[in-house]
């Protein structure tokens, strides 16, 4: 049990990040749980965690924002204890559209909130745990998407190359500190049920094209959550710049 490992995860009252916040929550870490608009959401994920034993505080913060990071962190190692681990979860995509029918605006969301969003809140780990700062280490993960080796043409190409983005982020961070204490990896789900394809439009994605991948079946979030904490845990202790596709084989 990681009775002394202090857990942020943003985006947490939904999808992947609430099965990963239930999920570490029952192993024992202490756990952030981060949300932008959704408390009711996010109050649920706590209620979980402590009605199971476990540790837990929701904390509202726009991930893009600086000073709101800087208040995210700063309120969950004052709730819970020094950070030890950090799962950058929170992210958006937009309705499904071909390039040339982008606009500047929705570019920007589509940046902000998958590529600002996470650089903010590794720094401000990075800040906390690296033996540089004082820290004792500990473990960041990427939530990207397998959509960073598929283009997703015709539906998000800017959502999978601002996956690209963290995909380059992951690997570029995991060198710089790697000899500070700190691991950093990626998982790349695939198609997973969750409430995402719903603001592409199409909340039935996942059913659609599932049948069609090589395992036949769309996944869940408790599938990616697994994969994203081992990735964290002591298991994957000589492991960092990789990237774990948790996509059925897609």
């Amino acid at each position: 049990m990681a009775q002394d490992e202090v857990l942020v995860v943003t985006g947490g009252g939904r999808g992947i990040g609430a099965a990963t916040a239930l999920l570490a929550g029952r192993r024992g870490y202490r756990v952030c749980v981060n949300y932008r608009a959704d408390a009711a959401s996010a109050d649920g994920v706590v209620e979980r965690i402590r009605a199971a034993g476990g540790t837990a505080v929701a904390v509202r913060a726009d991930v893009s924002s600086t000073p709101e990071v800087e208040r995210l962190f700063d309120t969950a190692e004052r709730e819970l204890g020094p950070l030890t681990a950090l799962v950058n979860n929170a992210g958006t995509l937009e309705k499904q559209c071909r390039l040339d029918e982008l606009d500047e605006d929705r570019l920007n969301r589509i940046w902000t909130a998958n590529i600002t969003g996470p650089f903010l809140c590794a720094a401000a780990a990075v800040r906390r745990m690296s033996t540089r700062y004082g820290g004792r280490g500990g473990a960041i993960v990427n939530v990207g998407s397998a959509a960073s080796r598929l283009g997703s043409p015709g539906e998000y190409v800017d959502y999978a190359a601002s996956k690209g983005a963290l995909d380059s982020m992951t690997r570029g961070l995991s060198l710089e500190v790697a000899a500070e204490g700190i691991r950093v990896n990626a998982v790349r789900p695939g198609l997973i049920h969750t409430g995402i394809h719903a603001l592409g439009g199409e909340p039935g994605r996942v059913d659609r094209v599932g049948p069609g991948l090589p395992m036949g079946r769309g996944g869940q979030p408790e599938e990616v959550a697994e994969a994203i904490l081992y990735l964290l845990s002591p298991a994957a202790s000589y492991v960092t710049g990789s990237f774990l596709d948790v996509a059925g084989g897609r």
